[in-house]
């Protein structure tokens, strides 16, 4: 059964969904958690919560989910989500093989380009996630 995700008013919420969407590994049910929630707003809802496993689920949601619909939104995200407490931490744990979804999630986002974002953001970006 499908996750019922709403949009969480703050990061209490945000964890509860987090945890609960991480708990089934249900990326679809992440996917519209990302999908419905402001970018701007996640690193305050993300609070000092940020994982290797939440950073990996959001890749992988917004892999398979969202970036062939909305690559826009997804360069939003990983944006934002490298303004997230902890992310120079979470980045620095990832291994090789969590390093290559990262980078397959850019690649995806060259191919399918949006007015949201030029190739030069694209790169400079992916310095930030050390690509």
């Amino acid at each position: 059964e499908k996750l019922h995700v709403y949009q969480p008013s703050n990061a209490y919420d945000f964890g509860q969904i987090i945890n609960a969407v991480n708990a089934s590994k249900d990326k679809a049910a992440c996917a519209d958690l990302l999908t419905i929630t402001d970018p701007k707003k996640l690193p305050v809802l993300l609070s000092n919560k940020l994982e290797g496993e939440i950073l990996l689920m959001f890749i992988q949601s917004l892999e398979h989910y969202v970036a062939g619909k909305d690559p826009g939104l997804v360069y939003q995200h990983l944006f934002y989500l490298s303004k997230a407490q902890r992310f120079k931490v979470v980045l620095a744990l990832l291994s090789k093989n969590e390093k290559e979804e990262v980078q397959q999630l850019f690649d995806l986002l060259s191919e399918n380009q949006s007015d949201q974002y030029s190739l030069e953001d694209l790169e400079s970006l992916k310095k930030v996630y050390e690509l």
